[in-house]
């Protein structure tokens, strides 16, 4: 006889709690130490759990982040979804939908974020790991720029190279005011400001439009 269904339950159940405990752990911690000085130990001391419970989720530190960075991208997805998302960047308002969406995506996610960028250049291969994870988001945002070609406005570039620029300039933008405090002359920039600049930076390098506030 099999175990009983709602034994079999409790126990998904409890796994997924103690997974999800793990995760939440781990923020904290990459928070509070940054990813490489992060030991599994310190995120299951931080979760209340025993050490030996890790394994039966994830195979090594490289593998909780990544399974992180899923999460966070089925976040993206999601907002995706909502009814304000526009793909036509040909649409300054368009753009700055997807500007302001990064941007506060960033800002709940500075632990993260920063991690994935401390573990790609301490390790190559998972790097090239999480470049794969992402390939499907560019793919996605490549469609993006169709909107433009089809308008009969040419695009800087080929369209993935396009999207790989749209992307590091969020990124790097954001690591650089958003975590490193800045570009070392004490300027503070809100997010208003930084929204608006990257806004009308990316649409007038793909559109070929001025800012809104200024005529042809």
């Amino acid at each position: 006889m099999g175990r009983p269904v709602s034994t079999v339950t409790s126990r998904k159940a409890k796994a997924a709690e103690t997974e999800a405990a793990l995760k939440a752990a781990a923020k904290r911690v990459f928070a509070e130490r940054g990813y490489v000085n992060t030991k599994i130990t310190d995120i299951t001391a931080e979760a209340g759990r025993a050490a030996g419970s890790f394994y039966n989720h994830f195979t090594s530190k490289d593998e909780l982040l990544a399974a992180l960075l899923k999460d966070m991208l089925a976040e993206g997805d999601e907002a995706a979804e909502q009814p304000a998302h526009n793909p036509d960047f040909t649409d300054r308002d368009a753009v700055r939908w997807h500007v302001a969406a990064y941007w506060a995506f960033y800002r709940r996610h500075i632990p993260e974020m920063v991690a994935l960028r401390q573990a790609a250049m301490a390790n190559p291969e998972f790097g090239l790991r999480l470049q794969e994870i992402l390939a499907a988001d560019g793919a996605h945002m490549a469609g993006h720029f169709e909107h433009v070609t089809a308008a009969g406005i040419p695009l800087p570039g080929d369209p993935r190279l396009v999207v790989s620029a749209f992307q590091s300039l969020l990124d790097q933008f954001a690591y650089t005011w958003l975590v490193a405090g800045g570009d070392g002359t004490g300027r503070q920039v809100g997010d208003d400001e930084a929204i608006d600049l990257l806004t009308d930076f990316i649409h007038r390098g793909i559109a070929g439009t001025p800012p809104a506030n200024q005529e042809r």
